[in-house]
C-alpha cells in the first residue's frame, strides 16, 4: 500500500532500463519504496539497473518483457501481480526513432508506432485491470510534449505519443472512482542517451527533474504533469498558432 504521503511501497517499471524510470525508482527507493520489479528485455543493462537499486536497499526482481509482443503481456504481468500487490506501475518504454530514415522506410516507422503506442496500450490495459482488481494503485504513463502538436522534425514519434497521451487520459477517466489513479507525464526535451547527438531544444530537462516531478505528482495525486511546468503555458500557445505560421517555426 502507499504511505501517508501517497508514495508507493512497491513499484513495477515497464521499460526497466529507461533513464527516467531509473531516476524515478532511485528517488522512490530513497523515500519509501521497498520492492521493485524491472520489466524489460534481458540484458546486462537490465541487470546493472537491478544491482543499482539493490545497492540502495530495495528488493529488486527482473522480468523479461517485450513491448512488441502484446500476446505475452497478460501472462508476463500476471506473474508479477500474482506475487503481491503493486502500488505503482511506471510505463516508461519507448523509442525515438530516426525521422529521416522512418520516412524512407515505412516498416521502421511502424516499429516506432507499435512500440510507443500499440505496446503501451496493451501493457497499460493489462496493468490497469490488475490494479483495479486489487482496488488501489497508480499507473504513471510517460508521454511527451511532442504529442501536443505534430512537428515536421519528429511527427512520427510525436504522433505515437499523441495517441498514447489520448489513450492514457481516456483510461484515467474510465478508472475514475475505482481506486486506481492514472497520471500522464509530459516532459520536454530530456537530456539522456536517447537524445544524445540531437540539437537541444529550449526548456530542456533531465531524468532527475522528471523523477522529482513524478514524485510531486504522486503526492498531489495529479492527473497531468508537465516537465518543466512552464511547458503547459508554452504548448497551450503553440496549439493555437495557425498552421501556416507553425510550419515556419524552427521546431
Amino acid at each position: 500500500m502507499k504511505d501517508a504521503f501517497g508514495l508507493p511501497q512497491s513499484l513495477l517499471v515497464l521499460g526497466g532500463t529507461s533513464e527516467i524510470a531509473m531516476a524515478t525508482a532511485r528517488r522512490l527507493v530513497a523515500r519509501r519504496t521497498r520492492t521493485v520489479w524491472l520489466a524489460g528485455r534481458p540484458s546486462p543493462a537490465l541487470e546493472r539497473a537491478a544491482a543499482d537499486l539493490r545497492a540502495q536497499g530495495a528488493a529488486v526482481h527482473t522480468v523479461a518483457f517485450d513491448a512488441l509482443d502484446a500476446d505475452s503481456h497478460e501472462a508476463t504481468l500476471g506473474k508479477v501481480f500474482a506475487e503481491g500487490d503493486i502500488d505503482m506501475v511506471l510505463l516508461a518504454f519507448g523509442v525515438l526513432g530516426d525521422q529521416a530514415r522512418d520516412e524512407r522506410e515505412p516498416a521502421a516507422a511502424v516499429r516506432v508506432a507499435q512500440t510507443n503506442y500499440t505496446g503501451a496500450v496493451s501493457s497499460a490495459l493489462v496493468a490497469a485491470r490488475a490494479l483495479q482488481a486489487q482496488g488501489h494503485g497508480s499507473l504513471v504513463v510517460l508521454s511527451s510534449v511532442a504529442g501536443e502538436r505534430a512537428r515536421r522534425s519528429n511527427f512520427i514519434y510525436g504522433s505515437s505519443k499523441a495517441g498514447l497521451d489520448a489513450f492514457a487520459q481516456g483510461l484515467g477517466d474510465a478508472l475514475h472512482g475505482t481506486g486506481v489513479h492514472v497520471m500522464v507525464v509530459r516532459p520536454g526535451f530530456v537530456r539522456s542517451k536517447m537524445t544524445a547527438g540531437l540539437e537541444e531544444a529550449p526548456l530542456a530537462t533531465t531524468p532527475e527533474a522528471v523523477a522529482t516531478a513524478i514524485e510531486l505528482g504522486l503526492r498531489r495525486r495529479s492527473e497531468t504533469v508537465w516537465v518543466p511546468g512552464v511547458l503547459r503555458v508554452v504548448m497551450s500557445a503553440l496549439r493555437h498558432v495557425p498552421r501556416g505560421m507553425f510550419r515556419r517555426l524552427p521546431l
